[in-house]
């Protein structure tokens, strides 16, 4: 009897730190970020009272149809996310639980990622327009392509800008539109060559599109497996590795000739 009552009290002494270790756990901050479905834009049109792409030195088509960049917003890096918000949101569809540097690489300072963040666009808008006007055999020095986007940072509408910019001068070479008149939306970086790199976020920038109304979604070819695993139904991907890979599959799906990737 006494040696079962020491074994009790042993495990009940065990178990007190294990409980208050449980309890500081679920109320201690943890490095992760909540981010859902942001904005779209069509980079064919305006944003925030600002065309998106103006072009000179060329002339310009009317287009119909839309190329919707998306993205994702996310909980601030420094605000406290702890274990019952990553669990609240962990199997939520419509929200994702991510590593806060995958979120916020460039620190914790506000001003820092902000810097940061329009330093990538502008990088990332000069390498869309370099690939599009090589893409078309144009010089740059001749055409003079403006792009602007109120408050979106980042490098993921690298490709939906090329795309635009392709469109307002060339559509798809034939008197039409890339487009065919639909609402096309998708993601991806671009260099200067026009390679397609990953961005991330993909699943919840789908659900964006299609909210906005897209039934195609241009996804990096790389990220084709987080794309497929919660795609929103009525929402058709298209993977793309470089610029003319996705224009030429833009210009498949609309004229409903030749062969159109999937993923």
């Amino acid at each position: 009897m006494l040696s079962r009552l020491k074994r009790s009290q042993a495990v009940a002494v065990c178990a007190l730190p294990v409980a208050a270790l449980l309890a500081t756990a679920a109320f201690a901050p943890l490095p992760f970020s909540v981010a859902q479905p942001g904005s779209t834009a069509n980079v064919l049109g305006a944003y925030k009272g600002s065309e998106v792409i103006r072009i000179s030195g060329a002339p310009v088509r009317e287009t119909s149809g839309q190329l919707r960049m998306t993205t994702i917003v996310a909980t601030g890096p420094g605000t406290d996310i702890r274990l019952v918000d990553v669990l609240d949101n962990w199997f939520a569809t419509d929200r994702a639980v991510m590593p806060r540097d995958a979120v916020y690489p460039s620190g914790d300072d506000l001003e820092e990622i902000e810097r940061h963040n329009i330093e990538q666009m502008e990088e990332s808008q000069t390498a869309a327009t370099r690939a599009a006007l090589g893409h078309l055999g144009l010089d740059a020095s001749d055409v003079d392509v403006t792009l602007k986007l109120t408050d979106v940072g980042g490098p993921s509408a690298g490709l939906l800008f090329s795309l635009g910019i392709i469109d307002k001068l060339e559509g798809d070479g034939s008197g039409g539109d890339l487009t065919g008149g639909k609402v096309i939306a998708g993601t991806g970086t671009i260099d200067a060559d026009g390679e397609v790199g990953a961005v991330g976020g993909v699943p919840l920038k789908t659900q964006a599109a299609r909210r906005d109304g897209a039934s195609v979604f241009l996804v990096p070819k790389a990220e084709c497996g987080q794309a497929e695993a919660e795609l929103p139904e009525g929402l058709r991907l298209v993977p793309v590795t470089t610029l003319k890979g996705a224009v030429d599959a833009l210009k498949a799906l609309a004229s409903g000739k030749g062969p159109v990737p999937r993923c």
